[in-house]
This record gives structure tokens, C-alpha cells and sequence, in this order.
């Protein structure tokens, strides 16, 4: 089992950039497939990007596509989520998650280990 805790949250103007991070600790990190979501008040949860054991693969929202890159430093057991042009419609709590499941997963319920989430706010 691995435990996440999201960092890097905050509030930005809109074209602005923001980096997130889920700092991982337990026995195992490169075991698990890590992704992104987001959920916004009044929404459900959404699945913003994922990455592979080893980073070999990832993959994104089409609504973020472009814009946001997911990476992973396995040997600091910490998951990155770069987020530029940012709009008022990423404004959501975002979560990090982990699967045991190789490849990138974009199905919350393939997650079995999730953060409290970090909040960000795009705003001008």
C-alpha cells in the first residue's frame, strides 16, 4: 500500500501555470500506475492524466491535453502534474491516485490508494 499527499495547490490567474505534487510513502512506488484526478464542487470526479509504472506511457484528458504534463520521479517517490494555460473551468480539488494495475488508467474505481487532494483556483 502506498500513501499520497498532494502539494502545490493554490489559487492562479488564468493563463497562468501551476505545478502540483502527490509525495508517495510505503513499501512500494514504481509498482503502481499514478494518476490525476480533479472534482469540482456540484461535479463528479474526473480523470485528468495518468502515467505508467515507469513512465513509459501517459495520457490526458481531452480537456487538458496540451496544456498539462504528468511525470514521475520514482527514486523521490513523487508525482508531478504541470499544469499551464490554465482556465477557470480546471478550477477543481485535485487528487492523486495510485493503481496497482500497470498502464496509464483513466477509471477511478482502479484506484486503490488516493490523497486528500489539493485545490485549485483559477481566477482573474
Amino acid at each position: 500500500q502506498v500513501q499520497l499527499v498532494e502539494s502545490g495547490g493554490g489559487l492562479v490567474q488564468p493563463g497562468g501555470s501551476l505545478r502540483l505534487s502527490c509525495a508517495a510513502s510505503g513499501r512500494t512506488f514504481s509498482g503502481y500506475t499514478m494518476g490525476w484526478f480533479r472534482q469540482a464542487p456540484g461535479k463528479e470526479r474526473e480523470f485528468v492524466g495518468a502515467i505508467s509504472w515507469i513512465g513509459s506511457f501517459a495520457t490526458y484528458a481531452d480537456s487538458v491535453k496540451g496544456r498539462f504534463t504528468i511525470s514521475r520521479d520514482n527514486a523521490k517517490k513523487t508525482l508531478f502534474l504541470q499544469m499551464n494555460s490554465l482556465k477557470p473551468e480546471d478550477t477543481a480539488v485535485y487528487y492523486c491516485a495510485a493503481s496497482p494495475r500497470n498502464g496509464a488508467i483513466g477509471v477511478p474505481n482502479e484506484y486503490t490508494n488516493w490523497g486528500q487532494g489539493t485545490q485549485v483556483t483559477v481566477s482573474s
